[in-house]
């Protein structure tokens, strides 16, 4: 499992604001994702905002939007492989589209997309009981604690 190995990526972000942004489809494992990321947000110190597109295609414009109002954005979607090359179009499309935001805008973006192959696979990253992985906690933590080790390098200089 790719959880595995996983770091603790807790940290103390204190009076930042997080948008966090999640598509449409999939509602049962985008909640579950969205609660535990609104979760690590507070127990960071941190406050978040929530808002919602249609998908994981539109994720990248969103956070982009956000990334001039906030210290950080998470990203949340879920993109389950079908009979057609659309999946393979639209995983590509929203992973670098969302390199590209956080690159060109300088806000960390926590990446919490899950690019799976079936329904079991989601359940899996989702976070749901009995999921043995929170991809939404995950995505918030990191987001987080890029946000808070750009602040320290950017006093150091």
């Amino acid at each position: 499992m790719s959880g595995q190995g996983a770091p603790d990526l807790t940290v103390d972000a204190s009076g930042m604001k997080v948008a966090i942004i999640a598509g449409s489809w999939h509602a049962k494992y985008i909640d579950a994702m969205v609660e535990a990321a609104v979760a690590s947000v507070a127990a960071a110190g941190a406050s978040s905002e929530l808002f919602h597109v249609a998908g994981s295609f539109e994720l990248p414009l969103a956070a982009q939007a956000a990334a001039s109002h906030y210290d950080a954005v998470v990203c949340l979607g879920v993109i389950v492989r079908g009979g057609t090359p659309h999946f393979d179009y639209v995983c590509n499309a929203v992973t670098d589209g969302l390199t590209r935001v956080q690159l060109d805008t300088k806000t960390p973006i926590g990446f919490g997309v899950l690019t799976v192959d079936n329904e079991e696979q989601a359940f899996a990253r989702s976070g749901l009981p009995g999921s043995s992985e929170s991809k939404g906690k995950e995505a918030a933590e990191a987001a987080l604690h890029l946000a808070v080790a750009v602040q320290r390098i950017a006093a150091a200089q």
